[in-house]
């Protein structure tokens, strides 16, 4: 398949996704959206499932269940009819059988100490999370508001199955395009304290800041970042710490604070990265979206 093709199929994959987020609290109807897109339903399907590897259906229940997860922990007044209508759900039945099918217990267990006992399940099984020592209770946020920002990027399912190989494929990219100038990010299209760490979709960007050659553009597909409102964590630490420091944050730090995360994906800007060091430490800053 030419480069050009591929390309195309990618920037309306990233398209849906994006619109998939945007609406994530709204009846996504599915004929509308391939028409919305001017493609066939068949072709938006396709196209979809060979860039992130699941349909667009299992994209769609698993944001809306993620959102639920944390609107229970930090929304604790509201009633869970009322947060799963505002995740998507027409009926709270449909979303109890939904989030118990997921997550093994109701949302009113999870409310009730679920989450963690959930989460630290998913952290058993990473060697490198479960061995980390790291305290966090002492990091405190500051807010800031980001622009948008463009990044070439790879995608990568499962946390550290081969994750290395892809940000060295991102780093060989740099060297043979002589960028000098650049900014590492990762973009969390899935939340890794609450999605079984096999099941994540981690993805590895690069923001440049000079004008690329057309033969560098095609190399690598493209995506846009959301400008919003983030509270951003500054830390350092060694490989292992970031999926405890991510459990920390939604479990611990956001239900006790006076916010909310949104559907827009959190990020990490690395100033050194812990796959790209001999010693796998990193230091970076943490990007959650919050709103009151």
């Amino acid at each position: 398949m030419k480069k050009e093709t591929i390309q195309k199929r990618t920037s309306i994959s990233n398209d849906l996704m994006h619109y998939i987020y945007k609406h994530i609290d709204t009846d996504i109807n599915l004929d509308e959206l391939a028409e919305t897109f001017s493609i066939s339903k068949f072709h938006m399907h396709k196209i979809f499932k060979e860039t992130f590897g699941r349909n667009i259906y299992e994209t769609i229940k698993s944001i809306r269940l993620q959102k639920a997860s944390t609107l229970l922990l930090t929304n604790s007044s509201s009633t869970i009819s009322n947060i799963s209508l505002s995740c998507g759900y027409s009926s709270q039945t449909s979303f109890m059988r939904a989030f118990k099918k997921r997550f093994s217990m109701t949302p009113k267990e999870w409310r009730k100490g679920g989450d963690k006992r959930y989460s630290q399940t998913l952290l058993i099984s990473s060697p490198y999370a479960s061995s980390s020592t790291a305290s966090f209770e002492n990091i405190t946020p500051t807010f800031v508001k980001m622009p948008v920002m463009h990044a070439y990027y790879i995608r990568h399912t499962a946390y550290e199955k081969n994750i290395r190989s892809t940000w060295q494929k991102l780093q060989v990219w740099l060297l043979s395009s002589d960028i000098k100038e650049y900014t590492l990010l990762s973009l969390f299209h899935d939340n890794p304290a609450v999605t079984p760490l096999v099941e994540c979709q981690h993805v590895a960007c690069v923001s440049v800041k000079e004008e690329l050659n057309d033969s560098d553009k095609n190399t690598l597909p493209q995506l846009y970042i959301s400008e919003g409102v983030y509270a951003k964590f500054d830390l350092e630490g060694k490989r292992g710490d970031i999926l405890k420091f991510i459990n920390w944050i939604y479990h611990e730090w956001l239900p006790k604070s006076d916010y909310v995360t949104t559907i827009r994906p959190p990020y990490a800007i690395y100033r050194k990265h812990h796959h790209l060091s001999e010693d796998e430490r990193f230091d970076m800053s943490f990007y959650l979206p919050v709103t009151l």
